[in-house]
């Protein structure tokens, strides 16, 4: 089964998961349905050695949702540690936003990160699923909602992506709807203001809800920690985890690659004082993949 090896690191005060996943075994056919997901062949061992460990990639997204990027990793046999950066938490409108959907009636709805999505879709079921058109950021976002479209009758209606993945051009690309076109713009609250300063210049009417938020993950196991410095890649997903791994490192000096997932993150992790920054210049899986594998190749040439 075509599976990477991965160390899950658990809050302090409870049991240390090591999730181990085997390199891939090209010579048999039946791999690649099995390797679908890095969980199809995990398992637990609270006793498993990482006395020959060599993890090449750290991967940092919340608990759960590394699996993809692991999974991917794997077909070109790249071991991976995991270890969580951030977590997310309720935002000050996170519960309004039910009444604000049932009550009112938006030109759009735009949602620009994976986690947006997924509050946003909690929120409009709990206001009855009212019918909603959507711009989303790119397709990692528009993912989110592929169950829910599909069983939503088309009250959910995913209906534009801008032509690059970030917020700036979203915001200059997104469609006007009359003279007065109304958005909602349920966001993090450390997302910038690019989104709403950016339709407002347009003439859009936009109302922002901060409805989550991100906060760097507390007691981050000193072993894995260990680890991941010694890794040649780090992977981040957010400008958060880049500062969350920034402060990590206090006064340490590191100088190994951060893999960002897009432009916006590469900006933040340039901003902190990172010299080897690698990210796509289209966001998603498989530009990460791309960019995770150049970073690599980097530090392969560096050690000949």
């Amino acid at each position: 089964m075509a599976h990477a090896v991965c160390v899950s690191v658990l809050p302090y005060g409870r049991q240390l998961h090591r999730r181990i996943f085997f390199p891939p075994q090209r010579s048999s056919p039946s791999s690649a349905s099995a390797s679908a997901s890095a969980t199809d062949s995990l398992f637990t061992s609270a006793s498993a050695s990482t006395s020959n460990y060599s993890p090449k990639v750290v991967v940092t997204r919340e608990r759960g949702k590394n699996a993809k990027l692991i999974t991917a990793l794997a077909k070109h046999e790249i071991k991976c540690l995991e270890l969580p950066l951030i977590e997310h938490a309720p935002g000050v409108d996170l519960d309004r936003l039910p009444s604000v959907l049932s009550d009112n009636v938006f030109d759009w709805i735009v949602i620009t990160s994976p986690e947006a999505g997924s509050v946003f879709l909690e929120a409009w079921r709990a206001a009855g699923m009212p019918h909603v058109k959507i711009g989303v950021v790119g397709a990692g976002t528009a993912s989110i909602f592929k169950e829910a479209m599909q069983s939503s009758n088309q009250l959910l209606d995913v209906a534009f992506a801008p032509s690059k993945a970030t917020g700036k051009v979203l915001a200059a690309e997104l469609p006007k709807i009359g003279n007065k076109t109304t958005v909602l713009y349920p966001a993090s609250e450390k997302a910038s203001n690019e989104i709403e300063e950016g339709l407002s210049k347009r003439g859009f009417e936009v109302i922002r809800m901060n409805t989550y938020t991100t906060v760097p993950v507390q007691n981050v196991d000193q072993i894995v920690l260990k680890q991941a410095l010694a890794a040649p890649v780090v992977t981040v997903a957010s400008p958060s985890a880049i500062r969350a791994w920034k402060n990590l490192l206090s006064d340490s000096e590191w100088n190994n690659s951060v893999a960002c997932i897009g432009e916006t993150t590469a900006a933040m992790a340039r901003r902190l004082g990172f010299r080897n920054v690698y990210y796509p210049t289209q966001p998603g899986l498989e530009g990460w993949v791309e960019s995770i594998l150049e970073a690599l190749g980097s530090y392969d040439e560096l050690l000949r």
